[in-house]
């Protein structure tokens, strides 16, 4: 959980590194208690204690706010959590939530035992355990129902943490025991959000982990109301919040569908109609639309620009999709060894743009695609004036803290003097900024370890190759289709 790409599990450009910086709060935290070095009665005053980086989700309206949440309060609850009696606590927990072998959580963080990232081997995880278990299980089952639960991480009642690790009646009686651990990840979660009860900060795989806790105890409860109505014949795979729900009786899957709104609704949650469907075909429901789509169409031109078209118009079809970021991962790898014309270079990379534009989920590869076209113009001026015509373009979208991240990697080995918004962005240039309120820490020495300017690694940041490197983006595009982690 100390790992920096789980302390952040959004896609940044190489230089913003966490690790260095979360170190050296793990050193000044060992063995102390953050209440010793801060005025903990006054972090709740403050509604900046977190860094968010707004993400668009859609192109348009809709956005996710994903946190950096303050190191030292995040560094202090990985602390609490991994107390070795609070963990075996917790293990045992997560062990009565998974007692029925027809409900698999298939979701729990993992930790690479290669030489591929936690992150790598969470998105295996997904594509061997989920779509290809789904698939297996055609052989069993004749329906599957498909369903996931509206805003998880934003609607989870903070308070509904110690609800699940310790039973409603025992959290409610011994609300301010500071012993209970689910009173302490409350307590912490409440110091990250302005004292705000509703809700947990998305971004982090130690976010991940506290939802899976809410999300496990559906489970069991889950497996008690089913064998009440005795319904037996059935196997739920549930990834996070989404549920594949496999049975051979429709009714028996509109009975389980039925059970689950209910207990998240004991939660204060509740599913998403508009993503609630039944299939008989169980294989093709196993795969993602636009996967399906992309395997059954012609996926490649000769000529560049109207494979780029190609690509453009799965995009349409299908915003937003796993395949899409795949479709672009290969079309990269495609690029780099292409030859082009001076005259096509501007085509190219208005349909790059106008494809991230539209599918934050590509920002990453999208950007690579660009620092390719761009280098391979002549002419320096044209360069940094086609970058300020990018960047006016996306200063129309609201919310793209992100995508400055990485329009910025384009840009750096072009011009230093590109102003953005975002605050990571400032940073990364050494201008002044605050990522996040250190007003309640009293310990010079913590507020030095959570000095945002060590989350710049200046070395990486000089030594940038004019054009974004695969390793800089790759995470297994080749497995990604249909992901939604």
């Amino acid at each position: 959980m100390l790992k920096a790409e789980n302390y952040c599990n959004l896609e940044l450009p190489p230089y913003i590194a966490f690790q260095a910086l979360l170190n050296g709060v793990d050193q000044v935290l060992t063995d102390k208690k953050l209440s010793s070095m801060a005025k903990m009665k006054e972090v709740r005053d403050h509604d900046d204690v977190n860094h968010t980086i707004l993400h668009n989700k859609d192109g348009r309206y809709a956005w996710r706010p994903f946190q950096l949440i303050h190191p030292a309060l995040y560094v202090s609850l990985v602390h609490v959590i991994t107390d070795e009696a609070q963990w075996a606590f917790i293990r045992d927990r997560f062990q009565s939530f998974a007692k029925n072998p027809n409900i698999r959580c298939l979701s729990l963080p993992v930790a690479s035992t290669t030489e591929q990232t936690d992150r790598a081997e969470q998105v295996s995880q997904w594509w061997q355990q989920v779509e290809q278990r789904a698939i297996a299980l055609s052989l069993d089952y004749d329906h599957v129902l498909e369903t996931d639960i509206t805003d998880c991480y934003g609607a989870i009642y903070t308070h509904s943490i110690a609800w699940v690790l310790h039973t409603k009646p025992v959290a409610k009686a011994k609300r301010t025991d500071a012993t209970l651990i689910g009173n302490v990840i409350d307590n912490h979660i409440q110091d990250m959000r302005h004292g705000q009860t509703n809700g947990i900060p998305q971004g982090s795989v130690l976010m991940d982990f506290i939802a899976e806790m809410v999300l496990g105890f559906t489970d069991l409860e889950l497996s008690k109301i089913l064998t009440q109505e005795d319904i037996s014949d059935f196997h739920i795979l549930r990834y996070r919040d989404d549920y594949r729900v496999f049975v051979n009786n429709p009714q028996d899957g509109d009975a389980i569908i039925k059970a689950i709104t209910e207990i998240t609704a004991s939660l204060g949650l509740k599913l998403n109609p508009s993503k609630t469907r039944a299939s008989a075909d169980v294989v093709r429901s196993s795969i993602k639309n636009d996967k399906m789509a992309w395997m059954s169409r012609k996926q490649r031109e000769r000529d560049l620009q109207k494979h780029l078209l190609l690509i453009h118009d799965h995009a349409n079809s299908y915003p937003n999709s796993g395949s899409l970021a795949r479709a672009l991962g290969d079309y990269q790898k495609r690029l780099m060894k292409a030859t082009l014309q001076q005259d096509s270079l501007m085509p190219m990379i208005a349909i790059t743009v106008d494809i991230a534009w539209r599918n934050p989920r590509t920002y990453a590869v999208s950007a690579a695609i660009l620092s390719l076209l761009l280098e391979k113009m002549e002419d320096d001026a044209e360069k940094v004036a086609t970058v300020q015509r990018i960047q006016k373009k996306f200063s129309k979208l609201p919310n793209t803290g992100h995508m400055q991240l990485w329009l910025q990697r384009v840009t750096l080995p072009i011009s230093k003097y590109i102003d953005y918004d975002e605050a990571l962005c400032k940073l990364v240039v050494e201008e002044s900024t605050r990522l996040w309120n250190t007003d309640w820490i009293s310990s010079g020495g913590l507020k030095s370890a959570v000095d945002a300017r060590k989350a710049i690694d200046k070395t990486a940041r000089d030594q940038l190759a004019p054009t974004i490197q695969r390793d800089e983006f790759e995470l297994f595009l080749s497995n990604l289709d249909g992901y939604d982690g």
